[in-house]
């Protein structure tokens, strides 16, 4: 149990010590805690096998899985605050529609330029393959996305469309996805599952939704019974939790598997919190603070989860330099379709599309999936190769994006202990 705690302690203050070397090259502070992670990892400080310092092996890292399932859930349950009704009203038209479009035609782009390569050479990829890393392509990071924002304290038309955009991007992929993957199998099976196909996703969604909403309201009931401060901020981080933990929940209902999407939960319970409770801002703020920590432990856990044995394979990166330039094109070109379709601001238009790459959990999470297919370990490599390049560059690109689009305010040379700068965390 102290190797552990010595682990969570070194990851923590190694990720910090990186950020501060980050700050000097400008860089985002979650590219430095993914660099962090890379070198506790098993592939760099992590072979020194000394006890407690970094990770000795990919399934220890992966051992500290609950640990990001449980950040990812605060990320989530954050990120579903931003869809508070006034918002919806103004902009809720603009997001679902961006939100749906770009993730569909993200996945044309890519389905096509991995099924040509597929009919190129059959022998390098499969056609079941390729069609489900088109699905895959969809996702979006909100972990990524949502920090940058929060440590520049970027605010404007952009940053409020972003976090909506992220956030639906991820119910769509997981239909997609659900779609594709079953009739990928059904390629290589030679039948195809409605159940599969159609009904899980959407019994997903809405289960995920539906628990949300009730978790949400039920939060909002909880703190009523306390009055301190402290004492609602420790009610909202039980709870959360809580969440985390019963949307990990599977259970069967006939034939059909029932789960629910950590992601859609958290976010819903969020949503209906934020816009029932008088005083979930301040609320809000409070438990971001207490998160920190655990934050910096999702993206550094993360980096050290990155297998860089795929380099060994000098297929894996081939593939992988089409499905992130088919799918950064996808990404750009169907985000700035889907804003001109519904009128957006032209300098939401120009940037929206870059501050989409970031991709890491949901993507990993549906290819770890997808390697039940007869070369899923292709499609798994592949997008690791994605993740670890997407990762490291793009919270880079979305903080260059949302400076040029006026909503990073440049950083100064003031203390950042002083409430008037802020912007310097």
């Amino acid at each position: 149990m102290e190797q552990y705690l010595i682990c969570v302690a070194v990851c923590i203050i190694g990720g910090l010590l990186m950020s501060r070397v980050a700050k000097k090259l400008s860089l985002p502070a979650v590219t430095a805690y993914l660099v962090a992670g890379l070198l506790l990892g098993p592939f760099c400080l992590g072979r020194l096998n000394i006890v407690g310092f970094g990770f000795h092996s990919l399934e220890e890292a992966e051992g500290f899985s609950i640990l990001s399932q449980a950040a990812l859930g605060f990320i989530a349950f954050a990120i579903g605050n931003e869809f508070r009704l006034s918002q919806l009203k103004h902009m809720g038209h603009q997001a679902i529609t961006v939100g749906i479009l770009q993730a569909v035609i993200t996945t044309i782009f890519v389905d096509v330029a991995l099924i040509a390569l597929h009919f190129i050479n059959p022998s390098l990829l499969s056609l079941s393959s390729a069609i489900t890393l088109g699905a895959i392509a969809a996702a979006t990071a909100p972990a990524a996305t949502l920090m940058v924002v929060k440590q520049y304290k970027a605010d404007g038309p952009l940053t409020k469309l972003l976090l909506l955009v992220v956030a639906i991007d991820d119910a769509v992929g997981l239909v997609l996805f659900s779609a594709s993957f079953g009739i990928a199998k059904a390629l290589e099976m030679g039948s195809i599952s409605v159940t599969a196909v159609v009904l899980e996703p959407i019994l997903e969604i809405i289960l995920s939704l539906g628990l949300g909403a009730l978790m949400g309201f039920v939060l909002n009931e909880i703190e009523k019974f306390f009055h301190s401060r402290s004492k609602r901020m420790a009610i909202s981080v039980g709870f959360v939790l809580l969440t985390v933990g019963i949307s990990m929940l599977e259970f069967q209902i006939g034939s059909v598997h029932c789960g629910f999407s950590l992601l859609l939960v958290c976010m819903m319970t969020g949503t209906v919190f934020c816009n029932i409770c008088d005083f979930s801002e301040e609320l809000m703020s409070r438990v971001d603070g207490w998160t920190t920590p655990l934050n910096i432990l999702f993206f550094v856990i993360s980096g050290a989860e990155l297998d860089l044995n795929i380099f060994r394979n000098p297929m894996i990166p081939m593939i992988g330099v089409i499905y992130i330039i088919f799918r950064s094109l996808g990404k750009y070109f169907g985000s700035s379709i889907s804003c001109r379709m519904t009128h957006c601001d032209e300098n939401v238009t120009k940037h929206i599309g870059i501050t989409l790459l970031p991709q890491a959990g949901v993507a990993l999470g549906m290819a770890q999936t997808a390697v039940a297919l007869s070369d899923g370990a292709m499609v798994r490599n592949v997008v690791l190769f994605s993740v670890l390049i997407y990762e490291l560059v793009g919270p880079v690109l979305t903080k260059r994006a949302l400076m040029s689009a006026g909503e990073i305010k440049p950083e100064g040379k003031t203390n950042a202990r002083n409430p008037q700068n802020a912007n310097k965390d």
